[in-house]
C-alpha cells in the first residue's frame, strides 16, 4: 500500500470515529428528548412524536451514510463525506427544533 493510500484510510477511519462518536452523543441526547416527550401533555404529545420521527428519519439517513463510509474505495469517500456532513447537518437542526420545542413545554 503506498503512502498516500495509508495516509486516505487513516483519513478516512478518523472521520468515520469522529462522526460515529458525535452521533453516538446525540443519539443519547435524542433519547432524553424521547423521554421528556413521554411526559408531556397528550396535546404537545403528538406534536413532540412527529418531530422525534422526523429526527429519527434523519439519524437513520446518517447512519447509512456514515456505512457507506466503511465500504467505500479511497477515492470515493470524499464524495461520501460529503453526504455524511449535509446529512449531519440536517439531523442537527432536526435535533435543534425538537429540543427547543419539548423544552418549551
Amino acid at each position: 500500500m503506498s503512502d498516500s493510500s495509508e495516509k486516505a484510510n487513516s483519513e478516512k477511519a478518523a472521520y468515520q470515529e469522529a462522526v460515529e462518536a458525535k452521533a453516538q452523543e446525540l443519539a443519547a441526547q435524542i433519547e432524553a428528548l424521547k423521554a421528556k416527550a413521554n411526559v408531556a401533555k397528550a396535546d404537545a404529545k403528538v406534536k413532540y412524536e412527529e418531530q422525534l420521527k422526523t429526527l429519527q428519519a434523519k439519524q437513520t439517513e446518517l447512519n447509512v451514510k456514515l456505512e457507506s463510509i466503511k465500504g467505500s474505495a479511497e477515492n470515493a469517500w470524499e464524495e461520501i463525506k460529503t453526504g455524511v456532513e449535509s446529512a449531519w447537518s440536517e439531523l442537527q437542526v432536526a435535533f435543534d427544533k425538537a429540543k427547543s420545542e419539548i423544552d418549551k413545554a
